[in-house]
Formats: C-alpha cells, structure tokens, sequence
C-alpha cells in the first residue's frame, strides 16, 4: 500500500465507485495487481477499507429506499441501455485488462472473457422490457369475503456481489446486469486478483450518468475481510457470491442471522460420460476442455468416464488431442490454455498432481512445469487414467489442467460414478444415439448437461447447480427472479 497514483492505466482503473463517483479508497490506499503471465506487476488498484465498504452499502441503501429507482422502469431500463452502449465503447480497454489479469490467451479474450459477455449484455435489459411486473389471478372468496388477487414482482432489496477471478468480466456482468434491471442496487465486491475488471465497470456506470448509490464497486487485496462484512450487514437483503463450496458455506453461515436470500453458485467435478457406442475420436475433442482457461472454470468437465473395454483406445487420443495443443506462444489467438492465475494456484495443482501418484493413479500425460515457457504460473496439460472415483483427485476441485478418466463396466456403474459427487455443476454425455445420451442425460444430477457436443451457455439459459455446487440460478429467467420478492394484494370487492 502507499499514496495513490492519480494517473490512471490506459486501460485499467485504479479507483473506486462510491456513490457515483470515482474516488480513491480511503487514504489513498492501493496494492499491486501481478500479471499471471510476466509475473510482474500491471500497475495499481484502489484497496478498499471497512469504511469505503460501509460507504458503498450505505449508498446503495439509501438509492433504494429514496430513490425511484427500483420502481420507474422507463428510467431504469434507458440508463441500462447506456451502460451496455458502454461496455461496448470500452470493449478495447475491457479486453486488455481482462488479459493481462488473467493471463487469458486472445482466443478466450475475444470469446469468454470479454466478447461472449458483452454480447450478451443486452439481455436482461430487453427481458425487464416484457416481464410481467403484475398479474391478476382473479377472485376468490374466503370465509364469506371475496377478493380480487394480484400478484405483483418487487425488485428485492440491496445486493452484495461477490465474484471471482477466472471469468471476471463474465460473473461481474452476469450478477450485476440482471440485479440492475429487476430494480435492486448493486455493491460489486471484485476478487483481489482482477481488479481493473471490475472497476473498469465502475468508470462505465460514471459515464453512463446511473443515479448515485444504484451501482457501487469495491476493490481490495483482502479476499474475506470486506466479503465477510458485506455478508453480514442487515443493510444487505441479497448475497450474490460465486466462488469455492467452502468460502459458500461461510457466506451461508454470515447471512443466516439476518436471514438474506443467497445465491450461490459453487464448485465442480463434472464427469463427461462416453457411452459404449460413442464415437471416441470425435467424442473425445471434449476432453480439450481442461486446456480451457487452463482448467479454470468450475464447469469445465474434468472426470472422463469410458468403458473399460475402450480405455486403451481412449488413453491413446487423449495423448495424441491434449498434448498436441499448442500454448505458451506469444500469439494466442489459435490457443486455449493460459497461465493459472497466481503461483499459490500453480503449486495447488502441482500437489494434487503428487497426490494423484500417491493415490496409485497412473500418469499417462503432463505432471508439471512446461520448460518452453520462460515466465508465467503454467502447468502442463496433465491426464490421469486407471482413477478410482473415491480418489482424492477424483472427488476434489483441483482447478487446473488435470483430467482423471475412469475406467466404468456398464452403463448403470456409469451413471453411479457419474453422481457420486459432493457436487452437481455441469456434465456431459455422448453416444450415436441422441435419445441414449439424452435418456442418459436426464439422470445426472446436475444443473446444466451438454449432448453430444453441445453447450449450454447463453444469457437466455439459467446456469447454477445440484448438491454442494450451488443454491439458485444465474442468467435467463431464473437468474431474474434472484433478485425479485413477490406480493399477493388482496382487494375486497
């Protein structure tokens, strides 16, 4: 920390957005954001203290309850609308931030991470247009009163949004978008990580002109200490937070004492299910995910079930796919892998990749440092075979480049090894027969399932997850009504 810089990067910012306005936190308060890739530092970010967080949720508190803000949808939704122009007048700025704070490759930039997000901005701003704010269920008489019932959608209150580091841009505007639109007010708490992310966010709304208070971002290098305030304030009706099971359960325990809605959206160990009669060279292009991001992403399917008759068969294009991939070049435009986020991340996945041998698991690909890559947290593309699910390595988030594949006899062990998981976040399925996998499809335990190939992203499709994954839905209807309370008025007639 030292005396902030009034300079800004030419494409990140380093303030704070309280209240409607830019400022710096308190006593110019500021850390270093480090490049994944150099490991060097990017520049500064503005390291928000306990009373810029108490600042930011009294501001939005006061947006709510004085302003007109979660009741004039005309207004909302045209100050929305130039925020979104925003996003798209800064795309340039938004991509270079989210590249140099996540070592993402410009593959994924012009995808993902930034491209694929701002495309789909616009999505809960058309949807508060037609959404039924009102219904009329009609009369019916109780106890010798007849009434007539309407039903009316209330925009729920203040929300704290907590997000992570792996798809900043992507979380950032896919909690704080649909917040904005069902009429609550909004305090952005950005992981230490990628800061400039989401104060970029910040510099948009001021241009944007929202009213003060409605939209508030938070940056700080301390990932609990405003996290946990935020969590706990009574100030706070709705908690937004995606992140690790375990940080979930602590935000569960934080608003249970006053009772706040929770939206959670957790980790996974999704399982990719080769069915007998799949076709294993194209069905196993599937298994380039964990090169995605360099497994960064809770989704991504990083359990590979295959008949046991066929592991041979797979192990081989697992081989010849995942470590032919190119990454580490200076052009990333054809390259999905990048660097993990930090070298605390590198050296987790290095010790599960240890753990993994321990257990008995047998390495066929990877295991550790790449040597063609002179700087930056990289870990080999890594792939288990011969995994028995109740491995560590089978059951854990590892976060990183590592694929187990587990060896099943039948279809009914494969859809038993499929759901036995703490978790129920995404998964897969192929066969040569779209009613198979999709039969199969049905049964896993799981909030989002691709089909031969498919994907389920879209700003329209809920995503969120089953068992210790999550709590709610993120994104299409569903993610809407997080952020909405709903009142039955009764008129006697």
């Amino acid at each position: 920390m030292g005396v902030a810089d009034t300079r800004q990067p030419s494409h990140g910012e380093s303030r704070l957005y309280i209240n409607g306005e830019l400022r710096p936190a308190e006593g110019g308060r500021q850390y270093e954001n480090i490049s994944p890739l150099t490991e060097t530092v990017l520049g500064v970010a503005a390291d928000a203290s306990l009373r810029d967080a108490d600042e930011a949720i009294d501001a939005a508190r006061r947006a709510f309850d004085h302003s007109d803000w979660s009741t004039n949808h005309t207004a909302r939704r045209a100050c929305l609308q130039r925020f979104v122009d925003g996003l798209n007048r800064h795309r340039d700025a938004l991509r270079a931030a989210v590249a140099e704070e996540t070592g993402a490759t410009q593959f994924f930039v012009h995808g993902p991470q930034c491209d694929g997000p701002i495309a789909m901005a616009n999505w809960p701003v058309e949807y508060m247009a037609s959404f039924p704010w009102q219904r009329d269920i009609g009369e019916y008489e109780v106890m010798g009163v007849r009434s007539r019932r309407l039903v009316v959608k209330e925009a729920a209150g203040v929300v704290a949004a907590i997000s992570p580091w792996n798809f900043p841009i992507q979380i950032n505007l896919a909690k704080c978008l649909p917040a904005l639109a069902a009429g609550c007010t909004v305090v952005l708490k950005a992981a230490a990580e990628t800061p400039w992310t989401a104060s970029l966010l910040g510099r948009i709304a001021a241009e944007a002109e929202l009213p003060p208070g409605v939209f508030n971002v938070l940056t700080a290098s301390d990932p609990a200490e405003i996290g946990d305030a935020m969590t706990r304030d009574p100030r706070v009706d709705v908690v937004s937070f995606t992140g690790s099971t375990a940080v979930g359960k602590q935000v569960m325990r934080n608003a249970a004492d006053t009772v706040k809605r929770v939206f959670l959206e957790l980790g996974g160990k999704s399982a990719m299910v080769l069915l007998e009669d799949a076709d294993l060279p194209t069905a196993l292009f599937g298994s380039l995910a964990i090169c995605a991001h360099s497994g960064q992403g809770c989704a991504i399917t990083t359990r590979l079930l295959v008949p046991r008759s066929r592991l041979a068969e797979a192990e081989e294009l697992l081989c010849a796919y995942v470590g032919g991939m190119s990454y580490g070049s200076s052009d990333t435009s054809g390259e999905m892998q990048g660097p993990l986020i930090s070298e605390r991340q590198r050296q987790r996945v290095l010790e599960y990749i240890e753990l993994g041998k321990q257990e008995g698991a047998r390495l066929i690909l990877g295991g550790g440092i790449p040597a063609h890559t002179r700087a930056g947290y990289f870990v080999e593309p890594t792939i288990f075979s011969d995994v028995r699910n109740d491995m560590r390595i089978a059951q854990e988030e590892i976060f990183g480049p590592v694929l187990v594949v587990i060896p099943y006899d039948d279809e009914v062990e494969a859809l038993r090894l499929c759901n036995d998981s703490i978790y129920g976040l995404s998964g897969s399925v192929y066969s040569a027969s779209e009613e198979r996998a999709l039969a199969f499809a049905r049964k896993i335990r799981s909030g989002t399932v691709n089909v031969n190939g498919g994907n389920f992203l879209g700003p329209d499709a809920p995503f969120g997850g089953y068992k210790q994954s999550g709590v709610g839905r993120e994104m299409g209807p569903e993610g809407f009504e997080e952020y909405l309370q709903t009142k039955t008025i009764a008129i006697a007639v």
